[in-house]
């Protein structure tokens, strides 16, 4: 039987693979690992995926030489706004090597920035349009703002700048308005991100009564650094959420998915604070226009019914005097009726009075006694009020004298 050794059948193959295979080939891969070792040299690992069920189909070592990855990655990460990293699905230029001791790799010799570009916005596409036929897309946007959100639940790590700034800017407004913030910390960046801001979220969820708003900042950083915010999981409970959320991702350029859905999408923290204190600001100014408008309708009306007042004294006095002049006459009238039936009176009283004193002149008896009678009584009554006998003492007044004198025969005059 014929045979080789291990070394020329790898020398076989890597003649064979020179013969039989183009210069270099354009593929499209997803970098499932890389690195990068103290000589400037980059190591890949390219790999492809199932698409539905993430099934590993391919796997295949890759080098970037130190030379060619200054201005490969430079370029790169001008175009795109990144670097290169794991997770990117990148269109590479490769040529197929063998070395009969390394075995099978691919040398790098270009890789096309813009396909990445592309890649990207095709999958931000495709989750854009699985939020909208889900029908979320919309709804947290749908939600009614308070007035004057004053309770505030900011989702951020808290040694983060973009933090600081924010607190920075609401504790030194120059209004000294007060606005009640609590953090819930969480990693903003990286591959944990995505879920660790959805559990502040569900945080958040538990005491929702609590708060008027959600805020979700974080300062600046590498558009890699932001890859978390255009998570489907992530955007969906974003738009779902029962508060408004506010975004201040600190970004200058394209928008995340999660600045799409929020309710209010602004470029920085510091932005964020501005416009809750320019919300507020704008608040007091109506209430101020509004209480000068009040105070304004309030003075005219006062003015208006002073006015009116004074018409109504002049002419309710004018109406007092005139009835006032009509019951003064009437009053005179009935007094002069009642004076002259007083005096009337008065004259038949005194005229009454005279007849009775004359009368009583007549019947006094000292005069009846001038007259020559006389008043016989029996023990202080009248004799003729009594029966007199025999023995019985009897008193005759006369003018002149009083004479006592005893009984001494009665006699009846029938």
């Amino acid at each position: 039987m014929q045979h080789i050794s291990l070394a020329d059948l790898n020398l076989l193959i890597k003649d064979t693979l020179q013969v039989q295979l183009e210069p270099s080939y354009w593929i499209v891969a997803e970098i499932g690992e890389l690195r990068l070792n103290q000589n400037g040299h980059c190591y890949l690992e390219f790999i492809e995926k199932e698409e539905n069920s993430n099934r590993l189909l391919a796997k295949i070592k890759g080098t970037i030489w130190s030379y060619s990855y200054r201005n490969i990655s430079a370029w790169f990460q001008s175009i795109t706004g990144e670097q290169l990293r794991a997770g990117l699905t990148v269109l590479a230029n490769v040529q197929v090597q063998f070395h009969e001791v390394y075995g099978l790799s691919l040398n790098v010799k270009d890789i096309d920035p813009n396909f990445t570009l592309g890649e990207r916005a095709r999958k931000r596409q495709e989750i854009i349009a699985e939020l909208q036929a889900d029908g979320v897309f919309e709804m947290n946007k749908a939600l009614k703002l308070p007035l004057v959100p004053q309770k505030i639940a900011v989702i951020s790590a808290e040694s983060a700048a973009g933090y600081g700034d924010f607190m920075n800017q609401i504790a030194h407004n120059d209004f000294g308005y007060h606005i009640d913030t609590r953090i819930f910390t969480a990693t903003m960046q990286g591959e944990k991100a995505a879920e660790s801001i959805i559990d502040a979220l569900l945080r958040i969820h538990q005491i929702a009564v609590q708060f008027d708003a959600v805020i979700i900042i974080r300062g600046g950083g590498a558009q890699v650094d932001l890859d978390c915010f255009d998570d489907y999981e992530l955007a969906s409970h974003v738009a779902q959420f029962p508060l408004p959320v506010f975004t201040g991702i600190g970004h200058e350029r394209d928008e995340t998915i999660c600045d799409l859905v929020a309710h209010t999408a602004l470029k920085t923290p510091t932005a964020v604070a501005e416009f809750l204190i320019r919300g507020m600001r704008v608040y007091e100014e109506k209430v101020k226009l509004t209480t000068q408008n009040i105070l304004a309708f309030v003075n005219d009306s006062l003015e208006k019914n002073k006015y009116h007042l004074k018409e109504q004294q002049h002419r309710l006095r004018y109406c007092m005097n005139k009835h006032f002049n009509k019951a003064e006459n009437h009053l005179n009238r009935i007094w002069q009726k009642w004076e002259h039936g007083l005096k009337s009176q008065l004259r038949n009283e005194v005229n009454r009075l005279e007849m009775l004193e004359k009368t009583l002149q007549l019947i006094n008896p000292e005069n009846i006694f001038k007259k020559g009678y006389s008043y016989t009584s029996i023990n202080g009554k009248n004799i003729n009020q009594v029966v007199v006998k025999a023995g019985d003492e009897l008193k005759t007044i006369s003018a002149k004298q009083i004479v006592t004198s005893k009984v001494s025969q009665v006699k009846s005059k029938n």
